[in-house]
């Protein structure tokens, strides 16, 4: 499955969520859920998995956590804040580099309406 068709299930699977849910819970809360949805669908999903990162010719095992990794292909970052920063979107750019994936997806939750809370971030994903 090509990422970008990934990317429209975990899209489908977040309106579905958000829908049930609602605004307002804990990320932790959103986390599990989503992760059981996206599973539901057939999706391999692991979830905080560990990212290494090269610095000074040493490998430091766990860099940082990827909230979740769909299918190997696409790192979905999930939020509960009350407006994503640029910060956001520059830190997934930065775990796709690292992770070397080439498409992510930051979900924020705690939207009214959870459109305006997807963002797309490519990592020299041809079209």
């Amino acid at each position: 499955m090509h990422e970008n068709d990934i990317a429209r299930v975990i899209v489908d699977a977040a309106f579905r969520v958000h829908r049930a849910l609602g605004p307002g819970l804990l990320e932790s809360v959103y986390h599990r859920v989503f992760a059981y949805e996206l599973s539901k669908r057939g999706l391999k999903v692991l979830s905080e998995v560990p990212i290494p990162i090269q610095y000074d010719n040493i490998t430091f095992e766990e860099g940082f956590r990827a909230d979740l990794i769909v299918e190997d292909k696409v790192i979905v970052e999930l939020k509960s804040v009350a407006q994503l920063k640029p910060v956001h979107k520059k830190q997934l750019l930065t775990y796709l580099r690292l992770a070397d994936k080439r498409l992510g997806l930051l979900i924020n939750f705690n939207e009214a309406l959870i459109k305006h809370g997807i963002v797309r971030v490519v990592n020299r994903l041809p079209e």
